[in-house]
């Protein structure tokens, strides 16, 4: 089977998730707007990463067969986009956080704080949500397995609903950095994207699109504009409504095709890792550069514009070369060989370039 046709529209919402992370950390980076109150949706940018994560796992590898060389590929190629650039991330917010005199406003406090890190158990600034990604892929093989021979495990398949309704009973527990806190996000974000291989939908709806567009509105707002709701975002609703508006996008209706497969939401959807991982260091930079050479109100779009671009300096420089090389290097190696023990091209499955 080949490679599905890639969702156009689920690059510009990563785009849009992507920018609320950046415009959620503006306070923090210019603590005069703090006083301003204005609304932080960097979670709900989160809820909605981890949602399209479990999504296009199931869409790009469900319908593959599961076997030993598809399993270790899909491992290294999720392993080589995500660590690299992480990596480079860790190393750089441990450089500021050493530079006496600068005060970087996330740190990484000591030397066994910045070993927590590499070893992907770290939760400064942004890099908490790095953690659940990672375990999510290795659990993923599992879930694999389910979406392809469904009648075969029918236990299995128990055993994870139970896990899931459990899971949200217990309201999440654990630490952020542990994919059991999260993980209704990426099963329901799986089930979605599975849901839409076998179902195939039709994209021409206006009602289709007017929900794709309202329902995200909703999504971002509703704890600010709906105060009597329990103000705590994580949990079994906002892990469905990310599921459920992934759902939706993926559609591609042509009304909400317009906003989001855009080409600056798309653009933003490319580099959007770099950014998450280094629009805090990189605004905080420009900021303390900037400081008194411009108004503030100057200073504010010109930062997010510089982390922009620093982050597709890094996405092409550093995130995708490490990516291809890493790849590449594991398709060459002899280990490969062993453990898969197949002829090559067999027990392969295609890798994302844009998940």
């Amino acid at each position: 089977m080949g490679r599905p046709d890639h969702i156009a529209s689920l690059d510009g919402l990563r785009g849009l998730a992507a920018a609320m992370v950046v415009m959620a950390h503006v306070g923090l980076v210019f603590p005069s707007l703090a006083t301003l109150h204005l609304p932080i949706m960097g979670s709900e940018a989160v809820g909605l990463f981890f949602a399209l994560s479990g999504f296009l796992m199931a869409y790009l590898y469900g319908a593959q067969p599961v076997t030993r060389g598809a399993v270790l590929d899909f491992l290294v190629s999720r392993f080589a986009r995500i660590y690299p650039v992480y990596l480079a991330a860790v190393v750089l917010v441990m450089i500021l956080s050493m530079t006496p005199g600068l005060d970087y406003i996330q740190p990484i406090h000591s030397t066994m704080d910045f070993v927590r890190h590499v070893v992907l158990l770290g939760s400064s600034g942004v890099f908490w949500s790095v953690p659940p990604e990672i375990q999510f892929y290795i659990f993923f093989p599992v879930l694999w397995l389910c979406l392809g021979q469904p009648r075969r495990f029918p236990g299995l398949i128990a055993i994870l609903m139970a896990l899931v309704a459990v899971d949200g009973l217990l309201g999440l527990p654990g630490p952020g950095i542990l994919l059991l806190s999260k993980l209704p996000y990426f099963v329901f974000g799986t089930v979605a994207g599975r849901l839409h291989v076998v179902w195939r939908p039709a994209s021409h709806s206006l009602l289709v699109g007017l929900l794709a567009l309202l329902l995200p509105l909703l999504f971002m707002s509703y704890r600010y504009v709906l105060p009597a709701i329990d103000p705590d975002f994580w949990g079994m609703h906002s892990a469905f409504a990310s599921a459920v508006i992934v759902a939706l996008v993926a559609w591609q209706s042509p009304l909400s095709a317009r906003i989001f497969a855009s080409s600056p939401l798309r653009f933003l959807g490319a580099i959007s890792f770099s950014l998450y991982l280094f629009h805090v260091p990189a605004m905080f930079l420009a900021r303390h550069t900037l400081d008194g050479l411009l108004p503030e109100p100057v200073v504010i779009p010109l930062t997010f514009l510089i982390a922009v671009l620093a982050a597709w300096f890094l996405h092409v420089t550093i995130e995708m070369p490490a990516r291809q090389w890493l790849v590449g290097l594991w398709r060459k190696s002899r280990l490969r060989s062993g453990l898969i023990q197949a002829p090559a091209g067999k027990g392969e499955v295609p890798a994302s370039s844009r998940s």
